[in-house]
């Protein structure tokens, strides 16, 4: 009589990074050609445990490089408190634990939280990485999910079409030091919204639909620059972690050339200790040279491969793509092109960089910036700010955003000439940059406008800096008009409601005399101006008129 394992097949769908465009893991997934196994193990965690071994066992077959992904039921875990027989399977087969990372998958309700949790730092003890899946149409509690400390969140696709919640999703996973994936899509649409919405990785038909032979190429649409994701402190190392090519320490060279030779596209073997720590990188050409020469396969092919290796560049998983650069700087010529192995915070190696990649996306990111510039000030232009302006309010963060101008400007223009006042709006400009510190950045509209988006605690000493400097344009004497809106989290819903909270500010800053600063906070009424010539400044308050009213 034939068994259920008899009839279940498994399936491997990639899981891509979206800024290298490479296969960043496999999802196996269960392939039952009759009855719905699925079903059945959702109410049996024994069973659900077995198909998690099963799964593994029939990756390990492809002789698949890749990390893995395996499923399991979040009440499977509560209710077995871990995968004793997956960590046995994991060692047999000659993987790393960390290689591996278990989705825990929906349905959470009637759930023992605190016996899943104990599960989950069992696991995670072990070497696993935690993934929460189905997260947006499952019923996983937010607390929950905050409480679990995922290496990555999946998202369901369906959330899309609510860009807010993504970026939202993706702040937060910022927070958990979480990676943001983007599960189930199927269209160039979906597509381009997930990488608007800060998603690192992605997985669905569109790039490669399951299949019983692991995919090693996915197809990747074209990206145009409104996919790019915001600029950040330069972008995180997370974007381009690749999987790396593992062996113990103790491997020989043997071990090495049998690996490379079978895998065309591994430019390198890392060298870990028993608890995955980088020991020894090995670098492809540099091995294979020495392999190659006269006896060498003689003279190395049993001894230990640490003796052909170097030692390892590392980077913690939080640093930028600049603090890899400023790595691979040091030391010779002869390793640019090594790998970087990327930690985790116990030192464990979860994947590797290449430097090619870096270079492009730094470019790439280069490239757009300067598209965006304004020529006599070298500023970015409004989108930039209006960009960083919805981030903070979708992260839920307090925020200022003002605008300053040149009071009749055209009159100095046309007084002292056109030079001079290029020479003026270029001097406003560096001083800006040079007061604007901390998150604070600074934008040229175009003309003699300016944003300033900061944080309200940031803005009062670069405004005393910029209305105290004393101005001239070709012997003329100039004053600036400052206008601020203070956004408070949940008072406006996107840039476009608070440029137009900030509208009104303008006009009002405008209509007082000399070097002027207006204060308004979005949703409420009137405005305190807090710079003003003479009797007209008020140090506390607001003004009884209506922004507008001058």
């Amino acid at each position: 009589m034939r068994s259920w394992t008899d009839t279940l097949r498994f399936a491997f769908q990639p899981v891509v990074n979206l800024a290298t465009g490479g296969v960043a893991g496999l999802e196996i997934l269960a392939r039952p050609e009759t009855g719905d196994i699925l079903a059945e193990a959702r109410r049996d965690p024994g069973l659900d445990g077995q198909l998690v071994v099963l799964a593994l066992r029939a990756a390990v077959r492809r002789e698949t490089l890749l990390p893995l992904h395996v499923n399991v039921f979040a009440g499977t875990l509560a209710d077995l408190g871990g995968l004793t027989p997956l960590h046995h399977a994991v060692r047999e087969a000659g993987r790393l634990p960390w290689e591996v990372t278990i989705d825990v998958g929906p349905p959470y309700t009637h759930v023992p939280h605190q016996g899943l949790l104990d599960a989950l730092a069992e696991l995670r003890g072990q070497g696993f990485r935690i993934s929460a899946d189905g997260v947006g149409d499952g019923d996983v509690p937010l607390r929950l999910l905050v409480d679990m400390s995922p290496d990555l969140v999946k998202l369901d696709a369906s959330l899309l079409v609510r860009p807010s919640a993504v970026r939202a999703m993706r702040t937060l996973c910022d927070e958990l030091g979480a990676l943001l994936c983007v599960e189930g899509v199927e269209t160039e649409l979906q597509y381009g919204a997930a990488l608007s919405a800060g998603a690192q990785l992605a997985q669905g038909t569109l790039f490669a639909p399951p299949s019983r032979l692991p995919a090693a190429e996915v197809y990747l649409p074209p990206r145009t620059p409104a996919d790019a994701s915001p600029p950040r402190s330069g972008p995180s190392v997370r974007e381009f972690v690749r999987p790396a090519a593992l062996l113990p320490a103790t491997a020989s060279a043997g071990q090495v050339r049998a690996l490379l030779t079978g895998s065309p596209d591994v430019s390198g073997v890392l060298l870990v200790d028993r608890n995955g720590v980088p020991f020894r990188s090995v670098h492809r050409s540099r091995f294979l040279l020495s392999m190659s020469g006269r006896y060498g396969h003689a003279l190395y092919a049993e001894r230990p491969a640490a003796k052909l290796g170097d030692p390892p560049r590392t980077v913690g998983i939080d640093a930028t793509a600049w603090e890899v650069l400023d790595v691979v700087a040091v030391g010779g010529r002869d390793r640019t092109s090594d790998d970087v192995a990327v930690v985790d915070r116990h030192g464990r190696c979860v994947g590797v960089v290449r430097l090619a990649d870096l270079v492009r996306a730094l470019s790439e990111t280069r490239v757009e910036e300067a598209a965006g510039l304004n020529p006599l000030t070298r500023l970015p232009g409004s989108d930039a700010i209006t960009v960083e302006v919805d981030r903070r309010i979708a992260a839920g963060r307090a925020f200022a955003l003002s605008w300053l101008d040149v009071d009749h400007f055209k009159q100095v223009n046309d007084g002292a000439g056109f030079a001079a006042g290029d020479e003026l709006i270029r001097a406003v400009g560096r001083l800006l940059q040079h007061a604007a510190t901390g998150t604070a950045r600074v934008g040229h509209i175009g003309g003699d406008d300016f944003l300033v988006l900061a944080d309200p605690e940031e803005l009062a000493p670069l405004a005393a800096a910029v209305l105290d400097a004393p101005w001239t344009a070709g012997g003329w004497p100039v004053t600036l008009s400052l206008a601020t809106v203070e956004c408070v989290p949940g008072s406006v819903a996107d840039h476009r409601e608070a440029a137009a909270c900030l509208a009104p500010l303008k006009k009002a800053a405008k209509a007082l005399s000399g070097a002027s600063w207006v204060v308004g906070r979005a949703g409420l009424p009137g405005y305190e101006i807090r710079r003003a010539a003479g009797a007209e400044a008020t140090s506390t308050g607001y003004a009884v008129a209506e922004p507008g009213a001058g």
